[in-house]
């Protein structure tokens, strides 16, 4: 993976995040990163945020159309406030909040699905109007195999389970993550 961050930039990165969400949740503006070096860089990002080793809300945009620093407030603040699988984050919970920060490579087609390597690759499926994306940390954090990571990415897609093997078109991507607990 190229474009690696140093360990400032991901600590500033982190540090954006939460000051995006606090911001937010006092009704305050958010203000982006500057868009020099790193944070100018346009790449996909997903923020994550945990309570107590739970899933609390993960929202992200996967292409990177937007520069790091912009798009990281943004995403904290979708994933506090605009995650449907979760209530919006009080700010009585903001000193629980764990975030983490997934920086993707471009994505790129998967023509055989041998290829994927657990921990490693983040996979996307499209099939027809539905579509899903999983981070490579998640296969890891549950123990899956290759296959139930494809068929968990064809769940959260709403296709049948096996879409991956009948005609569904598959990506792959690598992501840089790292959170508030290293």
């Amino acid at each position: 993976m190229t474009g690696r961050l140093s360990v400032d930039e991901r600590r500033q990165l982190l540090a954006a995040a939460r000051q995006a969400i606090g911001d937010t949740l006092a009704g305050r503006p958010i203000s982006p990163l500057p868009l020099a070096g790193e944070f100018g860089r346009r790449a996909g990002i997903f923020v994550s945020l945990h309570t107590h080793g739970h899933l609390r809300g993960c929202i992200g945009y996967p292409s990177g159309g937007d520069p790091l620093g912009e798009s990281v407030g943004e995403c904290a603040v979708a994933a506090a406030t605009g995650d449907p699988r979760f209530p919006r984050v009080t700010p009585a919970e903001l000193a629980d909040l764990d975030i983490e920060i997934s920086v993707l490579t471009p994505i790129e087609p998967l023509s055989d699905p041998a290829d994927v390597v657990i921990g490693r690759d983040g996979l996307v499926i499209e099939h027809q109007h539905h579509r899903g994306l999983l981070l490579p940390q998640v296969a890891t954090e549950y123990g899956w195999d290759r296959e139930t990571f494809l068929v968990q990415l064809c769940l959260k897609a709403g296709l049948p389970r096996d879409a991956w093997r009948h005609g569904a078109r598959l990506f792959r991507f690598e992501a840089e993550v790292f959170g508030e607990r290293e």
